[in-house]
């Protein structure tokens, strides 16, 4: 069972990277997200569009353009850019594929999805874009994986 979809994926790898590289005065344009988050770049840009629709991301054309976070979006969410990306179903499908799962018509994964459902949202809602880069920028974390 996937969390997230691969959209609301590589969503977040682009604003992490975004955010790396905002953090060294640079506004990286779509070509070089998805190089460096290692998405297409079709899809790269429809991604980043939709970011920019919803307002968490900010982009200017031209020489000096490129994607950026504006400083009143000092911590964005996950959560924000789930929403966005994926909608209100992934805070709430059922996890056995049923359109009506509730607690009057459970599913048999019901009551142990629900726990998980509620810690993933408190999850999603407490971690951030700037707090994922700066795992990142610490050597905790990386962006991309490498197969050895």
């Amino acid at each position: 069972m996937d969390m997230l979809s691969k959209t609301a994926e590589y969503a977040i790898r682009a604003l992490v990277y975004i955010q790396l590289q905002n953090w060294k005065d640079k506004r990286p344009g779509f070509k070089e997200i998805a190089k460096n988050i290692e998405s297409p770049e079709h899809f790269t840009a429809k991604i980043l569009q939709v970011l920019t629709r919803f307002d968490l991301l900010k982009s200017l054309k031209g020489r000096n353009g490129g994607f950026f976070f504006d400083k009143e979006n000092e911590d964005l969410p996950l959560y924000k850019i789930i929403h966005a990306i994926d909608g209100e179903k992934s805070f709430t499908q059922c996890s056995f594929g049923f359109k009506s799962c509730d607690h009057e018509n459970k599913c048999p994964l019901h009551d142990d999805f629900s726990d998980l459902r509620k810690n993933y949202t408190v999850l999603v809602k407490e971690r951030s874009i700037q707090s994922l880069a700066k795992r990142i920028l610490t050597g905790e974390a990386v962006l991309t994986q490498t197969i050895k």
